[in-house]
């Protein structure tokens, strides 16, 4: 993985996964979730990845298992996941089990706050596997996750240059 400046080809590809019921966004309990649609979130995200110079993969489905191939399917084909895995969040161990099998630094994100809803609404499965958990910021959680994602990949990459450039300890000590 190497991230480049904005404006340069994107290396760095991070799959968005949106979990049940979102593609009802815009008409569904716009008071809880307000009125943005899974497009406009979807465009938005297409326009942020490219103004931070990565590439995003972007899918939705209402169906469990799909969600859990596409999580294993990433990687070695995505740096980060982005996820907001809707009602998954407080029921799937499956969900969960493939975030960790994969090992690719997941941020979840939620429209409402979890914690400001429902006593269920307050246990996420993912959170435990995840780098970060972005939630009641409605649309913006979304590219909120995304910047997050990318930071902590150049981090990771800025530490990892940072390794290779210090000298060996015996180096150090001559």
């Amino acid at each position: 993985m190497a991230l480049r400046d904005p404006g340069t080809t994107p290396v760095v590809n991070i799959l968005v996964l949106h979990g049940p019921n979102l593609n009802l966004l815009g008409a569904r309990e716009t008071d809880v979730y307000g009125t943005a649609t899974l497009a406009t979130i979807n465009g938005d995200m297409a326009l942020l990845a490219r103004e931070l110079g990565v590439e995003v993969t972007i899918r939705q489905s209402n169906v469990e298992g799909e969600l859990v191939d596409w999580i294993q399917q990433a990687r070695g084909r995505h740096d980060a996941l982005v996820i907001n895995p809707g009602a998954y969040t407080h029921t799937s161990i499956a969900l969960r089990d493939a975030v960790a099998g994969v090992g690719i630094p997941t941020v979840e994100v939620h429209l409402s706050n979890l914690y400001r809803r429902e006593e269920f609404r307050r246990h996420s499965y993912i959170a435990g596997v995840a780098i970060g958990q972005i939630s009641g910021f409605g649309a913006d959680s979304y590219p909120l996750g995304l910047r997050a994602a990318v930071a902590h990949l150049r981090a990771q990459q800025t530490s990892a240059q940072n390794s290779r450039n210090e000298p060996e300890e015996g180096a150090r000590r001559q």
